[in-house]
């Protein structure tokens, strides 16, 4: 395998080309960090207010507040609305740990659901089943770039009184019904992290809200819970703050965020024309409501995935897996007493998932060299001859 793609001259193909975007972008990246460094204002300065404007603006939301990173921002969406010890959170089993460690670290517990079958986010049946005394808030998760059934979900919030937090931090301009996600709850926490389809050079993240006085809650909170320089009025406030560095680079990426996204979108359709038909391979299915971002093209392998991703990464293929235990089944969260068999879905999913390359500077022949690999590598691992 690895000297066919040799042969092809198509080199390494990465998981995610952060180089290449940031090259295609080197003056207007410049210009912004040189602007930084001229006002020196490198603490929720200029930069961060205008980011957080243009950022509302583009959500359709009344208020963004960048935060550290987005498991701050999940966290402290869960405090600015209420949650806290002796509360129950109800979130995905299937997505990454910082979900739930959010819940967590405000003293909540989290309760795993189990998540749908095709998209593997959650569902209004499976947060029901879960809704008791202690239920607080649901955190439903747009995995991957796919949003959750956010109406569904929504109905159920409702009924029970209950806050619901979007994790969105993989999901920056996702769509359902025409809206984008980070507007269908009390609030949404977005991710900066230079993977994510908006990305900085380091950690970042965002609270989008419309929620006047949550949004104030938490402008204290990530700043030591102050209201003046020296006056904190706030317990419980942190050192959590946007740096103007982090939000003149993002203001920059924002502008071409939709292009982006429309670049991975036209990528997805090809990989899921040139991959139908393969055995024991089932492509990302995307919900008749939904317009996902392809944050991550995952396939689901019911058999020899992990011979697939040797061979992917024997070939020079950035494959990877995301993500391989479920969070029921996490070591940190024994304490809960769950064990194998308590969300199938989930767990059967961590068994089969594989993500491929997805970048928006991703070339139709990087694509077409990684759909060949594959369907080598299934061809050889079933013994097909197709």
């Amino acid at each position: 395998m690895t000297e066919d793609v040799a042969e092809a001259g198509a080199g390494p193909i990465p998981l995610v080309d952060l180089r290449a975007q940031h090259a295609s972008l080197r003056e207007e990246l410049g210009a912004a960090v040189a602007s930084v460094f001229e006002r020196g204002d490198f603490i929720l300065g200029e930069d961060v207010s205008r980011f957080e404007n243009e950022l509302a603006a583009w959500l359709g939301v009344r208020h963004v507040v960048g935060v550290g990173s987005g498991t701050d921002a999940l966290t402290l969406a869960l405090t600015a609305t209420g949650v806290g010890d002796g509360d129950e959170v109800i979130v995905p089993a299937m997505t990454f740990a910082a979900t739930a460690l959010a819940v967590t670290a405000v003293g909540a517990t989290p309760v795993f659901a189990d998540v749908d079958a095709q998209s593997l986010t959650l569902t209004a049946r499976g947060v029901a089943e879960h809704v008791g005394p202690r239920t607080r808030a649901i955190i439903p998760v747009h995995l991957h770039g796919h949003p959750a059934d956010m109406d569904a979900i929504g109905g159920v919030a409702d009924a029970g009184d209950l806050v619901v937090i979007e994790d969105a931090c993989q999901a920056h301009g996702a769509r359902w019904r025409g809206r984008r996600v980070g507007g269908f709850g009390d609030a949404a926490a977005f991710s900066f992290y230079p993977g994510k389809n908006l990305g900085g050079w380091g950690d970042g993240g965002a609270v989008a809200t419309s929620d006047d006085e949550i949004a104030e809650s938490i402008r204290r909170a990530r700043d030591y819970g102050r209201t003046d320089r020296y006056l904190h009025a706030v317990p419980g406030g942190r050192n959590s703050r946007l740096d103007s560095l982090q939000a003149a680079i993002l203001r920059v990426k924002l502008r071409h965020l939709e292009r982006w996204n429309q670049a991975r979108c036209r990528l997805a359709s090809l990989y899921t024309e040139r991959l139908s038909g393969l055995p024991g391979v089932r492509l990302p299915p995307v919900h008749a409501c939904a317009s996902p971002v392809w944050h991550l093209y995952c396939l689901r392998v019911a058999e020899g995935r992990d011979e697939l991703l040797a061979t992917l990464h024997e070939a020079g293929i950035g494959a990877a897996i995301h993500y391989p235990r479920p969070l029921h089944l996490q070591p940190c969260f024994e304490s809960l007493g769950l064990g194998p068999g308590a969300a199938p879905v989930a767990e059967q999913a961590a068994r089969e998932l594989i993500s491929l390359p997805m970048f928006p500077e991703m070339s139709d022949e990087q694509l077409g060299t990684v759909v060949d690999v594959v369907r080598r590598g299934r061809r050889a691992y079933l013994g097909w001859g197709g």
